[in-house]
């Protein structure tokens, strides 16, 4: 008996290597996403295979993104899932955004709309209310530093110009990016959207910050209100 479970130990500990070499010597290409589920509940879980548990984490969820977004209460509901081996689950998502937004901090970003979304993608575009965030920018349009200002349903009513502004100033910024998600999954703006632009173009520019940007987030994309031309449209209005 003593020899089958130290068997059964070691070959969960070779396949768990085997896992972990694969990533090693080549990163995630080729792996399957519960497989990817399994290397992130060895990091809480030492010494059980984690495969079946993660199998029924992806059967459950449907996709490894609804599994990385799921709130831990929902995780622990799935069959060797525990509070302990979640850790792994929570750890690199949150480690993969302030990796972002530290490699974000500094660098030109206003002329890379796609830069700008791989950031936000990562932390705002699964959520399931909305979050409006402005990310400032130096006189050399360096990303100085991010906030999210609003959550919750985003109309004219509650994204308030002043507020903006007063945000910006305290970081010292001489621009600002816009950007909000789209819960729905279609980042096509709203005509509140459009509204939500124009206000805030015009109270930053009577305080001398420009506009470069407002970007909607949605699981099927992005909208750019720059790359569609609508900066320009609002900025010509202010002449």
């Amino acid at each position: 008996m003593v020899d089958k479970k130290k068997k059964a130990l070691h070959k969960g500990a070779g396949h768990r290597k085997r896992l972990r070499d694969r990533f090693l010597s080549a990163g995630l290409d080729g792996f399957h996403d519960y497989e990817i589920i399994e290397l992130l509940l060895t990091i809480g879980t030492p010494r059980k295979d984690c495969k079946d548990a993660a199998k029924s984490a992806l059967q459950q969820f449907k996709t490894l993104q609804n599994v990385l977004d799921a709130e831990p209460a929902e995780l622990i509901k799935v069959p060797g899932i525990g509070p302990t081996n979640l850790f792994g689950l929570k750890l690199v998502p949150a480690v993969s955004k302030r990796y972002l937004r530290q490699k974000m901090i500094g660098k030109k970003l206003v002329t890379k709309s796609s830069e700008l979304f791989d950031y936000l993608n990562q932390t705002i575009r699964d959520k399931k209310i909305e979050a409006f965030v402005a990310i400032y920018l130096d006189a050399k349009n360096r990303v100085i530093g991010d906030e999210t200002l609003f959550t919750g349903t985003v109309t004219a009513s509650v994204v308030y110009p002043r507020e903006v502004v007063k945000s910006a100033l305290a970081h010292a910024a001489a621009a600002v990016i816009f950007a909000h998600n789209h819960p729905s999954g279609d980042p096509v703006p709203s005509p509140d959207d459009l509204a939500i632009t124009e206000k805030l173009v015009q109270a930053c520019h009577l305080m001398g910050i420009t506009v470069h940007e407002h970007l909607i987030i949605g699981t099927e994309g992005y909208y750019s209100f720059a790359d569609q031309g609508h900066m320009n449209q609002i900025r010509s209005k202010l002449k």
